[in-house]
């Protein structure tokens, strides 16, 4: 080599680009986890519309057991004041108006207080009740009971 002479270089031949299949191992890893979330998420999810189902069919059935009139409000009372005790376990001993704002806290209407849930107070001591207001307060109570036990 003398100086001042230049380097016979050959040309340079850049190499060929990697396909994308298959893909790196990192790839796989982040899809494997990927799959694992997405199934634990739909497996959590159908869990907990499931026991919804079940918490649903009985209380309906609860319900459906007693004769209708006072007894069916007396069964709605046990129902809600057995979930009132997942959310608070001082919650089954509240009386009266006490007991109603329990029931409708958290929601904007006061549907206890001041709709149908005031058969809660009165029904038990009915000789008949009326068939609309109990299928009112079934459908309200049915609504709490199961916020109140998907809650927990």
């Amino acid at each position: 080599m003398t100086p001042g002479v230049p380097l016979p270089l050959r040309d340079v031949h850049p190499g060929v680009a990697p396909g994308w299949w298959p893909p790196a191992p990192g790839w796989w890893w982040l899809a494997g986890g990927l799959l694992l979330v997405l199934v634990l998420l739909t497996a959590w999810f159908w869990r907990r519309q499931r026991r919804l189902r079940m918490w649903a069919r009985l209380f309906d059935a609860h319900v459906a057991q007693a004769q209708p009139g006072p007894a069916q409000v007396a069964a709605i009372s046990e129902l809600l004041r057995r979930a009132a005790r997942r959310i608070d376990p001082q919650a089954d001993r509240l009386q009266g108006e006490a007991w109603l704002r329990l029931l409708d806290a958290g929601w904007k209407q006061p549907a206890f207080a001041t709709g149908p849930g005031q058969l809660l107070l009165e029904g038990l001591y009915r000789r008949e009740v009326d068939p609309a207001a109990l299928e009112a307060l079934r459908v309200l109570a049915r609504r709490r009971f199961l916020q109140w036990m998907q809650r927990a």
